[in-house]
């Protein structure tokens, strides 16, 4: 190991004269022009990581106050749940009350029974379920399998009623179609039935096309228009009318179970 005593340190370039640290330059070669042009650029990049600086400090402090305000709606999330619940018991609480009185007259009406229809409620997901119990003398019983169908006859039509009813009639027709819904009642409760369905479809303004396998004579003093579907050996099934009370304020011939099932083609 070779020490260089420090004195010698640039002996050589002394002695010919030359600068010592070749290479870099000294002080007095910046001129002031150069240190001027240097403060400037110092001055914008300064200027520029301010308002970098500042516009992250804003982005943050809105980040924390939007993390604020979503812990506190995630906070008050059970209780808006809860009261969301509570809200549409109300609102359909209602409803179902007078959809219930509605179907338990007409039960009463048509099949001349002291029964009330009842319906179970609850809310599950944010979703309304409701289930329909006819209740007779404190005890509950199916709408499926008591009194053999004819409750459900009447119960379905009674539903669809309402459900139209709820209806935009800008964006739905007020029409009814209901295919022998009948299906189920004794032909001595098919008059009644009808006369409850024309009374609130007339009420209601919704048009119901009623098809029954039932003599007519059953129901037609309560339609507008009777028609009747005639088979026929040759040329098909033929549509007649058999009555536009509407149209001609005509009364309606009796028309009986075989008249109606009448054959023959003219």
């Amino acid at each position: 190991m070779t020490s260089i005593p420090l004195e010698d340190l640039g002996k050589g370039e002394r002695e010919r004269g030359e600068p010592f640290a070749k290479g870099f330059p000294s002080r007095t070669s910046f001129s002031e022009n150069d240190l001027s042009e240097e403060r400037q650029e110092l001055t914008r990049r300064l200027d520029r990581l301010s308002g970098e600086a500042a516009g992250k400090v804003r982005a943050y402090a809105a980040a924390r106050t939007a993390k604020v305000e979503i812990e506190r709606f995630l906070d008050m999330a059970p209780q808006v749940a809860g009261k969301l619940e509570e809200l549409t018991r109300a609102l359909f609480g209602e409803l179902l009350d007078e959809i219930e009185a509605d179907l338990t007259h007409a039960v009463r009406e048509i099949l001349g029974q002291d029964r009330t229809v009842v319906s179970r409620r609850d809310v599950k997901n944010s979703r309304l379920f409701i289930e329909f119990e006819m209740e007779q003398d404190g005890k509950s019983e199916d709408i499926l399998r008591g009194q053999g169908g004819s409750v459900c006859n009447i119960l379905s039509v009674g539903l669809r009623l309402i459900a139209l009813s709820q209806l935009d009639p800008a964006k739905h027709r007020p029409f009814l179609v209901l295919d022998e819904q009948d299906c189920w009642l004794r032909p001595d409760l098919v008059p009644g039935f009808v006369r409850l369905i024309a009374a609130i479809a007339q009420k209601l303004g919704i048009q119901v096309l009623y098809i029954s396998h039932h003599p007519v004579d059953l129901f037609a003093d309560q339609a507008d228009r009777v028609f009747i579907l005639r088979p026929g050996r040759e040329n098909g099934p033929r549509l007649d009318i058999l009555c536009d009370r509407a149209a001609s304020g005509a009364s309606l011939p009796p028309v009986t179970a075989e008249a109606s099932a009448e054959t023959s083609d003219e």
